[in-house]
């Protein structure tokens, strides 16, 4: 990362959302809502998947790995495994995750950190693309065809001329 304005924002993306996911954490559960049996179940289950999606996307980056929102030196640019179906599928790992854990919890500022962690990773996808971009000339053409956070939702549009 050769410009230090960037690295800055690198880690001020990173610091933030580490501050969302402490917070999460450490909010207590409450009984502000109880979902019923079956809802808590599907909650449970979102939080498995995102568990899996976190853990498959951190083994398929394997040497590519950095906690920062750019590429590693070195880095090559993935586009198999989860990355087959999804751009970010960590992102989308954690804020299933997050998302899972606070709609159990009953506490309402456990959903606003979830959601706030969803917007967070929004801004932060998109800061990462545009480094991404930069460093992979073909990172355009994989953007248009696999979708950021969900499977075929969000793919970038080709722009001609």
């Amino acid at each position: 990362m050769e410009d230090p304005r960037d690295a800055a924002m690198a880690w001020a993306f990173v610091a933030v959302q580490g501050a969302l996911l402490v917070a999460l954490a450490l909010l207590p559960a409450d009984d502000v809502w109880v979902l019923p049996g079956w809802a808590a179940d599907v909650a449970r289950m979102v939080q498995l998947l995102g568990v899996a999606l976190l853990v498959v996307g951190l083994l398929g980056l394997g040497t590519s790995l950095t906690p920062l929102p750019t590429p590693a030196p070195g880095s090559t640019l993935r586009t198999g495994g989860p990355f087959r179906l999804v751009r970010h599928p960590i992102y989308t790992g954690i804020d299933l995750l997050a998302l899972g854990l606070a709609l159990r919890s009953g506490n309402p500022w456990s959903l606003v950190c979830a959601l706030a962690l969803v917007g967070w990773f929004m801004a932060k996808a998109r800061w990462e693309e545009a480094r991404l971009r930069r460093r992979y000339p073909d990172y355009g053409a994989y953007a248009a065809r696999v979708g950021r956070f969900m499977p075929l939702v969000g793919r970038d549009r080709i722009r001609s001329g």
